[in-house]
């Protein structure tokens, strides 16, 4: 599947241009902070392989529809008041 919008995200995969549907949220906790979370992107058809291929190396920390990572980092940008 081509992705019809370039300022759509697209899948993480190799070669896939599918607009993202899924963010996997990961670490490698020999180079990063126990806190730092580093993501790719998967469309329906890559989330499964790619979540495996993380969660082999215990990389994988989190899979969230693409949707509610935006919401969740919006709401990390926003000032407490």
């Amino acid at each position: 599947m081509i992705n019809p919008d370039p300022e759509t995200p697209i899948c993480s995969a190799k070669g896939c241009r599918a607009p993202a549907v899924w963010v996997l949220a990961w670490n490698n906790p020999k180079i990063h902070t126990p806190d730092r979370r580093k993501t790719w992107l998967a469309c329906e058809e890559h989330r499964e392989h790619l979540s495996q291929f993380l969660g082999v190396r215990g990389f994988l920390k989190d899979v969230v529809r693409f949707e509610e990572w935006q919401e969740q980092q919006e709401g990390q940008d926003r000032p407490e008041g």
